[in-house]
């Protein structure tokens, strides 16, 4: 052993301790010096581990957290089309409740070879989760690209919506129709794109109806990314008098339809609804759904040409690229009918017909149109 590590250590033109940390798959070697021991094995002869050999099958692993929500196969099919393209082949692996988590998904991935990983809303969006995990991967020589989440600790490209704009944009459209008691319906809030949704929805009530903080924290209700979530959180908001729900995923959104309909209002004539993701088939429920649309194209292919950088050896700037969202107005958003779910109509009876009154004090501020939406 220690004259087969001389032998390395001599053609690669680094110290044998190099060359040990290397094969046991430790941190702390740059990449290009790794490659290089990595040649010399292949040039001396030498069978390389089995964690590290050649990473020319063409395999790139892509972990999910699930595929019952309608974004993630459709972000699956744009990262599994540009790898294609690429002459990769795409290796779904996907988390399920009592199945897999996301470390045995990434250790199975990393011993079948893979020339890369792209994580999305993985552990990385977790701002209570150990961030090291990834730096143990990167010791391990696999370049890897996360999307939807960010961490300052993690040394990688971050794939990203603007989640602080997307709210912007949702309250903009629910005060421009004359609602000023919204409520945002989102998942639990140690997620980082929870984090920047709240923010943004604060702002957009803070700039639009003159809303403090802790005003707008009353309108927000944490839940699950599900139907039967969306449906809790509705009920609660419902509850506390909004006419209008901005949800953090279609899925919620649909659920807030059927809260509503539980309590016998109608969507939008009694409460208006927001989604985020524009999910396949969305635009085809009933009613159909006002939403913000997620840039799954760009945000995929960009993902795609991040990891295949990694790869080649010439990696991205190890920084967020954060990708514009848009707004979709359906049919679940309409002008604000009365004061509250189940509460006295305005002074007039109803709404008149050219939509509600606005507070004078607090007009909206200017914003996207419904016609001026900014893709990413």
């Amino acid at each position: 052993m220690t004259a087969r590590l001389a032998d390395i250590a001599a053609q690669a033109g680094v110290s044998e301790a190099t060359v040990s940390r290397v094969l046991n798959g430790k941190p702390g070697v740059a990449a290009a010096t790794r490659e290089s021991v990595l040649a010399a094995l292949d040039v001396l002869g030498y069978e390389r581990p089995v964690r590290l050999r050649q990473r020319s099958a063409g395999l790139v692993g892509l972990i999910t957290p699930e595929l019952e929500n309608p974004i993630f196969p459709a972000l699956a099919q744009v990262i599994g089309q540009a790898l294609t393209r690429q002459g990769y082949t795409p290796v779904l692996a996907t988390q399920t409740p009592g199945g897999s988590t996301e470390d045995e998904l990434t250790e199975m991935l990393v011993d079948r070879g893979v020339a890369g990983i792209i994580f999305v809303s993985g552990l990385h969006a977790d701002t209570s989760a150990d961030m090291q995990r990834y730096d143990q991967l990167r010791g391990q020589g696999v370049p890897f690209v996360l999307v939807d989440g960010f961490s300052p600790k993690v040394r990688a490209p971050f794939i990203s919506p603007d989640d602080r704009a997307a709210m912007l944009l949702a309250v903009t459209h629910l005060v421009s129709l004359g609602h000023s008691r919204i409520g945002l319906a989102l998942g639990p809030k140690r997620f980082v794109p929870v984090l920047r949704k709240i923010e943004g929805f604060q702002r957009g009530m803070r700039e639009q109806l003159g809303l403090t903080a802790r005003q707008s924290e009353e309108l927000i209700q944490h839940s699950l990314y599900t139907l039967e979530g969306g449906q809790a959180a509705a009920t609660a908001l419902i509850e506390r008098g909004c006419t209008a729900i901005i949800c953090a995923s279609d899925m919620m959104a649909l659920g807030a339809i059927r809260a509503a309909r539980q309590q016998g209002l109608a969507v939008p004539r009694d409460i208006s609804v927001v989604g985020f993701d524009d999910s396949p088939l969305i635009a085809f429920t009933d009613p159909p759904l006002t939403t913000i649309r997620k840039p799954v194209q760009p945000m995929g292919q960009a993902a795609v040409r991040a990891l295949l950088e990694e790869i080649g050896g010439t990696p991205a700037p190890h920084s967020e690229f954060v990708f514009l969202p848009e707004l979709v107005v359906r049919g679940s958003t309409a002008s604000a009918q009365r004061s509250a779910p189940g509460g006295e109509p305005n002074a007039s009876g109803g709404a008149p017909e050219d939509g509600p009154t606005r507070r004078a004090d607090t007009p909206p501020k200017s914003g996207r149109s419904d016609e001026d939406r900014t893709s990413g």
